[in-house]
């Protein structure tokens, strides 16, 4: 049995975008334990995944020293591993004792998507596509708050973590409202709309213009999983730059993500399904007629 310590970021998105990687390790290593280090927001991405070892939660300090690389040290420094993995080019890789390292040495000159990137740190061409494992629990919680009814599914994200990365909620509102009314794509649909527990107020123009009989509320009812489980039964998500997005995508659901100031080449949500609409340096600019239009064309 080999020990492989895998690092990982401290962002949802980032830690969704190198599960590829962690999927391939096991399936190429299939006696190796894993054990992945990852900041807070992350570790539940990790909770289901295959010849899982443990999760190190590695917590930033709020005063900005580098403590958080001191704890870890001391977490995996009496193991002695096989391969470390190091996705955040730290020098952690180097004053371990291991037979093998991959270190990640930084960010590319030219703007190659963060996956391709990802995948050099093991020489892997084609990158192996991201994944969110789903387990039981996640499934259950969705399905207690989706029920049975049969009726298709929008998937719904009005918030983002970042002021400057979020669309107008009575945009999203209105771009629901049309999708899932009559004459709209998804015609009939019920929209779920999703989001923590300070995503609220973002939330209530959805919910307000729908009514309950069109929308449910997932708003700071789920952890990760359940989210990603409750997008996974969706015929199409619906969000803007945002984790999420990333589990929409990894999950196999259609995803329709709007970007404005982060790179698309480099951040946009990586699978068979999805697409992006630019809108440009300012999220004010994007128009719901241009989200509807790139939803009927998506879908159609």
């Amino acid at each position: 049995m080999s020990s492989i310590l895998f690092i990982t970021s401290t962002r949802i998105g980032d830690c969704i975008l190198s599960t590829g990687l962690y999927r391939r390790l096991a399936e190429t290593r299939p006696d190796a334990r894993i054990t992945v280090a990852c900041g807070p927001l992350g570790a539940p991405v990790f909770r289901a995944a295959p010849n899982l070892e443990r999760i190190i939660v590695v917590a930033k300090s709020p005063t900005g020293h580098r403590g958080h690389w001191l704890r870890l040290w001391r977490e995996v420094a009496p193991v002695r591993w096989d391969l470390v993995v190091d996705l955040r080019g730290s020098a952690l890789a180097y004053l371990l004792r291991a037979r093998e390292r991959r270190v990640h040495r930084g960010e590319s000159a030219e703007p190659v998507h963060k996956v391709v990137e990802l995948a050099r740190v093991l020489g892997l061409d084609p990158p192996p596509s991201p994944v969110f494992w789903l387990d039981d629990q996640a499934r259950g919680e969705a399905d207690a708050l989706l029920g049975a009814d049969p009726r298709p599914i929008l998937a719904l994200a009005p918030a983002a973590a970042v002021a400057n990365k979020a669309w107008d909620p009575l945009r999203f509102a209105e771009a629901a409202d049309r999708l899932t009314g009559e004459g709209g794509v998804l015609a009939g649909a019920r929209t779920v709309v999703l989001g923590g527990p300070g995503d609220a107020g973002a939330a209530a123009p959805v919910l307000e213009r729908l009514g309950p009989a069109r929308s449910i509320s997932g708003v700071g009812l789920f952890d990760m999983p359940a989210a990603a489980a409750a997008v996974s039964r969706a015929s199409l998500y619906l969000g803007a730059d945002s984790g999420l997005g990333h589990a929409a995508a990894a999950v196999g659901c259609a995803t329709l993500s709007l970007f404005g100031p982060t790179d698309e080449r480099r951040y946009a949500p990586w699978g068979p399904k999805v697409q992006v609409v630019r809108a440009g340096p300012d999220m004010e600019s994007l128009t719901v007629d241009r989200v509807v239009k790139a939803a009927e064309e998506f879908l159609g």
